[in-house]
């Protein structure tokens, strides 16, 4: 599906559903909050995906964050729409999808002025293959150990989209960075 056509499920404060929005109108300075999702990808060994965003993209491009992100379609499934984006960006299948943040919310604003407002439930998923990617979704993709991502995150949280850092404090606690044991404990 083409980002040109994708629409957004806006949200009211409750988290209901209250209309409907083309994605490229709706991320701005002042963006409504809309559902969204984040998947958290590992291969067999363990090892997490990051991926660096592409340059063309809106909102912190060129940062290193989570495999993907999306949004889902108006009516569509949420773990539908997670399948569906792997293997748009990533160009992965994937199994094992687990729900391990259903209530995850942020908001953040970029260093252009744009801002995310999202309900973004958080997967974890094992892929199938290794990650081919599309070109305006990821420049760039790295397999790491949990435990390098923990201590890159402690040590560096700036290098890193605010929801990855974000939903790594959520995992592992209120206050804590993320711990390897998490995620080993969240991809189980």
């Amino acid at each position: 599906m083409s980002d040109v056509t994708e629409r957004v499920v806006l949200l009211d404060e409750n988290g209901d559903p209250c209309g409907v929005a083309p994605k490229d109108a709706v991320h701005d300075e002042s963006t409504a909050l809309h559902l969204a999702f984040s998947c958290h990808v590992r291969d067999e060994r363990g090892r997490l995906l990051l991926t660096r965003r592409a340059l063309t993209k809106r909102t912190w491009p060129g940062t290193w964050t989570n495999a993907f992100c999306g949004h889902p379609q108006p009516f569509e499934p949420i773990p539908d729409a997670v399948v569906r984006r792997a293997e748009h960006e990533l160009g992965i299948a994937l199994r094992d999808i687990r729900l391990v943040l259903p209530d995850f919310r942020y908001r953040a604003v970029d260093a252009s002025g744009i801002v995310e407002n999202e309900i973004c439930p958080v997967y974890t998923a094992e892929a199938v293959g290794e990650p081919v990617l599309h070109p305006h979704e990821a420049m760039d993709a790295r397999w790491v150990e949990p435990e390098d991502l923990a201590a890159a995150l402690a040590a560096t949280p700036w290098a890193f989209s605010p929801w990855l850092v974000l939903q790594a404090q959520e995992m592992s606690g209120p206050g804590e960075a993320i711990s390897a044991s998490a995620w080993r404990e969240a991809a189980a």
